[in-house]
């Protein structure tokens, strides 16, 4: 959801972006009144509760916080000096409501202007017909720790604590009704009159385990495709925890790569036993501890029958042939063009060429106001250099890559690249980090997703399986989603990469704090000076963000 309110004369205005858990307001002032802002005070209201101010963790020179227990002060005190503002942590289905207010004056004698009043509401069931579910992950350490504190200091002595031996209120909002997606999902299937195809990687949670033994034993008419590698310590887990599921109702995909899909397709029975497919579950969500409460991942359901029809068509063609990997490849290649005169495409591999890879090259150089990204995994130059960009052009980028050892980020002016530690030693990430030993770093950001010209109307994002790799191209089984022109998919999956892009970038700044290097609040305008300077990405950004032309 977007709305944007003005004046009358459009000299101030602010829009708002609603995803799925999160806000976004981005702020513009006309040059003519940027002389003497000292920045913005914002006050936030949810339905049935209260007007209160939001907090800005930096002050005026030589004045401390007037909340210390929470390092920050109220914005009409220490009003934030940036053009957008963004919460990370709103439930799906609220309706918050803004005031904006410029700030003048003096550092010791503030005066508010006249705000601009907007209201959005969070995941306000657009776009019809899908949904879009995003557990918090790691990057929700901190506000895990102040709101489980009894959990985080038994998990600060013992790391191994099974997260089954935690209340449930807390692993609720770590998995934040990404597994209850799931489940929900499953439990669709009632009776007899319904179908349930599974193809799975990793499948060992418990509860999605039961939820599908469970609809077997209801008479669901449950087919599963899993990963299967002679040897393969994977497989060897995917078949114990399938073991009450009939012989007839599962198949092992045999590769020598990886059978890297997660998607169920539910379907109706007709009469004579013919599939209606109904519904689709996709994202980057392996069926496992990890996947659901430690990494950052997705799942994205749709009530989209075309969709679901094609991978239904994909699932027949490996369970007739689990064996034959080229079947599928040729199947693929033959039934699966990269096709972009449509809306919503779905993409599978392994394919013969490199046509996928091609087309999210092509959609990330075609960006001309902005590129957001969130990847896993070691990508090809070409894409890298893509996201990347080139030195002094004018696409502002946001993205935050996972690679083996550390989290990266880029700025959007790629001058300042920034790392962080990947894992605190204590609390909750004390706990990922043990739950994440015997794999190849520590893989916190499992989303694969871009969104491209995000502030545009005619955003482009890629979603999925399919890790942007030339493995996943020519090798894996995977499946992806291409959406175009739907701002409304944009701004729940832009909103998300940004969470991480922020909540990362804020442990750096953070690390600069400890050390003395963060600069308080300015005392005049000068810091809104880059924001007003032609060619400066600061001054896209603004502009960008709250809705203008940025030509």
């Amino acid at each position: 959801m977007r709305k944007l309110a003005k004046n009358g004369s459009d000299t101030f205005r602010v829009k708002a972006y609603a995803g799925t858990n999160s806000v976004l307001l981005a702020v513009d002032l006309d040059n003519s009144l940027r002389s003497g802002c000292l920045g913005f005070a914002i006050e936030q209201k949810e339905k049935g509760k209260r007007w209160q101010w939001l907090l800005n963790s930096l002050t005026f020179p030589g004045t401390p916080h007037t909340l210390p227990q929470y390092a920050a002060t109220p914005s009409n005190l220490a009003p934030l000096q940036k053009f957008r503002w963004a919460d990370y942590s709103i439930k799906p289905g609220v309706t918050c409501a803004y005031r904006v207010y410029p700030v003048y004056g003096t550092a010791n004698k503030l005066e508010l202007y006249d705000s601009l009043n907007i209201e959005v509401t969070t995941d306000d069931g657009k776009p019809k017909g899908h949904r879009v579910y995003f557990n918090r992950a790691v990057a929700a350490s901190q506000a895990f720790g102040r709101k489980f504190s009894e959990i985080d200091k038994l998990l600060a002595e013992n790391s191994r604590l099974p997260i089954a031996d935690w209340p449930q209120p807390s692993r609720q909002w770590l998995e934040n009704g990404l597994l209850g997606s799931i489940l929900d999902f499953i439990d669709r299937a009632r009776d007899s009159s319904w179908a349930l195809d599974l193809a799975i990687y990793e499948y060992e949670l418990e509860e999605i385990v039961n939820a599908v033994d469970a609809a077997n034993s209801r008479g669901v008419q449950v087919r599963v495709l899993y990963h299967a590698k002679k040897g393969d310590e994977q497989t060897a887990i995917n078949e114990e925890k399938l073991k009450n599921i009939p012989a007839l109702r599962k198949r092992g995909r045999v590769t020598s790569k990886i059978f890297h899909d997660k998607f169920i397709v539910l379907s109706k029975l007709s009469a004579d036993g013919g599939y209606q497919p109904q519904a689709l579950l996709t994202g980057s969500t392996n069926f496992t501890e990890n996947g659901v409460y430690r990494q950052a991942n997705v799942v994205h359901v749709t009530e989209e029958k075309s969709l679901a029809l094609r991978y239904l068509e994909l699932f027949n063609v490996i369970w007739e042939s689990p064996a034959d990997v080229a079947a599928t490849r040729r199947w693929i290649n033959e039934n699966n063009p990269i096709t972009r005169d449509i809306k919503l495409f779905t993409g599978f591999s392994p394919r013969s060429k490199t046509t996928d890879i091609e087309e999210f090259l092509s959609i990330i150089n075609g960006a001309k106001r902005d590129l957001l990204f969130a990847t896993a995994f070691r990508l090809p130059e070409s894409i890298l250099e893509g996201l990347l960009g080139k030195p002094n052009d004018s696409v502002l980028r946001y993205g935050i890559q996972n690679s083996k050892s550390r989290i990266t980020g880029y700025h959007a002016d790629r001058t300042a690249e920034f790392s962080t530690p990947a894992l605190l030693s204590s609390g909750l990430e004390g706990w990922v980090k043990e739950g994440l030993r015997g794999q190849k770093g520590n893989l916190l950001v499992h989303t694969k997703a871009i969104v491209t010209n995000f502030t545009s109307d005619s955003p482009v994002v890629i979603s999925g399986s399919h890790n942007l790799s030339i493995p996943a191209s020519h090798g894996n089984d995977e499946n992806y989603l291409i959406m175009r022109a739907d701002t409304d998919l944009a701004d729940r999956y832009g909103l998300e990469i940004l969470r991480f892009y922020e909540h990362y970038r804020f442990r750096y700044y953070a690390r600069l704090l400890q050390l003395k290097k963060a600069s308080p609040l300015s005392v005049d305008d000068s810091w809104s000076r880059a924001y007003y300077t032609p060619g400066n990405l600061k001054e896209s950004s603004r502009l960008c963000f709250s809705g203008r032309s940025n030509a």
